[in-house]
């Protein structure tokens, strides 16, 4: 169910706002609230686009009848929950500002980090900047400490120096948005998808960060597991997506090569023992043999699948999906 076709246009707009919520029955009127509050000083034309991702609470019943009153608020509501990730594509898809700004509907997230935001976007030159929520309220425990593993993991692996990549409060350019692809969980390394598509000038600004009022938290310390496999996955699809081969086939290669480099040492140290009426052992009554073979079998398998992969990847569909930044 969709809000959007009594209020989409094809006038220029400002400032989008995507939130992504599930069950913030509570929060989303006083959110939607400090929001006008902030955007009606700034004199700028905006829309904030509410997605319900398959709230069991009164939460789409709430954006519907601000919908009614408030020419501003637009709405997408899925038949089941699909995830933050699903939420986001369809919100940017939607989403018609110059500049488009994510937040969560928690209330954590503060309005007045907006005109700034906004300001670096159009002034400073960024094609995003990330909230870096600098002091937390949340439990340290269960929270703060691996938040700072995975950040510092997600540093590493991505090169962007982002402090809190997770982080929900986010300024896009619109170019952005509308070249990357937001799937599975992947909404947790939207800077290092941006940066894949040619966007790498990516900021950071220090935000404020408020108490949960309401309900409590989605996610528990399980994302921090999948965020840390997503990160290989998305690492993995960046540097070997196109080019699999590259990377199956060279280990392949490599240990097939070990395997048979033992199994000639194995047999050579035998024939050279017998010719020399040395004691010897049979080449099967050694581990190490069945540890060649195992090596040799596993590096052919690598090989085939890089194979196979390469095949897959040159008949897919987007193989030839290029960000192209200006045309004459």
């Amino acid at each position: 169910m969709t809000l959007l076709q009594n209020k989409a246009t094809t006038d220029f707009m400002d400032i989008s706002i995507v939130i992504s919520l599930y069950n913030e029955a509570e929060s989303l009127t006083e959110l939607v609230a400090g929001i006008h509050n902030v955007l009606d000083k700034m004199a700028v034309s905006y829309e904030i686009i509410m997605v319900n991702d398959g709230s069991t609470d009164p939460s789409w019943k709430i954006i519907k009848k601000m919908a009614e009153t408030d020419s501003h608020v637009r709405g997408i509501s899925f038949r089941r929950n699909y995830g933050k990730s699903a939420a986001l594509y369809c919100g940017f898809e939607a989403a018609q500002g110059d500049v488009v700004i994510t937040m969560d509907a928690d209330l954590q997230d503060d309005p007045n980090e907006i005109p700034e935001l906004f300001r670096m976007i159009k002034e400073d030159g960024y094609d995003l900047v990330s909230g870096w929520k600098k002091k937390r309220f949340d439990n340290k425990l269960s929270k703060n400490l691996p938040s700072k593993i995975y950040n510092a993991t997600a540093r590493k692996v991505t090169g962007i120096k982002l402090h809190d990549m997770n982080c929900g409060l986010k300024a896009y350019r619109n170019e952005v948005i509308k070249n990357i692809e937001v799937y599975g969980e992947m909404h947790r390394y939207i800077p290092y998808l941006a940066k894949n598509a040619g966007f790498g000038n990516i900021g950071e600004k220090v935000v404020q960060h408020h108490v949960r009022k309401f309900g409590k938290s989605k996610f528990g310390l399980e994302r921090f597991v999948n965020g840390y496999l997503d990160l290989m996955s998305l690492w993995f699809l960046s540097r070997f997506g196109k080019k699999p081969m590259h990377f199956f086939g060279l280990m392949g290669s490599l240990t097939f090569l070990a395997g048979f480099v033992i199994a000639i040492w194995l047999i050579a140290d035998k024939v050279i023992s017998q010719s020399q009426g040395l004691k010897f052992r049979a080449v099967t009554d050694q581990p190490l043999f069945y540890l060649a073979l195992v090596a040799l079998i596993v590096g052919v398998q690598l090989f085939l699948t890089g194979f196979l992969a390469e095949l897959v990847s040159r008949n897919s569909n987007d193989r030839n999906k290029y960000h192209i930044a200006e045309k004459i």
